[in-house]
């Protein structure tokens, strides 16, 4: 059984919302993610090195996206196996509130510290 407390419409909704929004703004940094053009004719060093910088924070950034949308995977998972909201730790129901903040969030509050 989901969280008794929760619109798990809400929460899916919620979830498909967040999902979209993360594929759009991965769509939307691929370009910041391609390969550096290293002609230093073109591009002074200074330059470059700026870019090679924007590149690195833009993949690290991409691999907290794909990240967040693994764990929105697994948390429709949850829902679809009546399971969402339960502690994976302790098994007990993670907090209204805490759930509400953070919809992916896998421990009560007790077994995340």
């Amino acid at each position: 059984m989901n969280h008794p407390e929760l619109d798990m419409d809400a929460v899916v909704t919620r979830l498909h919302d967040l999902r979209e929004e993360l594929q759009a703004e991965s769509e939307a940094s691929r370009s910041t993610r391609d390969t550096v053009m290293l002609d230093q004719t073109a591009v002074g060093r200074l330059s470059r090195m700026d870019a090679l910088q924007g590149q690195v924070m833009a993949k690290a950034e991409e691999e907290r996206r794909q990240l967040a949308l693994k764990r929105i995977t697994a948390a429709l998972v949850r829902i679809e196996r009546g399971e969402y909201g339960e502690c994976i730790e302790c098994g007990e129901w993670i907090g209204k509130k805490r759930l509400e903040w953070d919809p992916l969030v896998l421990k009560c509050i007790d077994c995340a510290q």
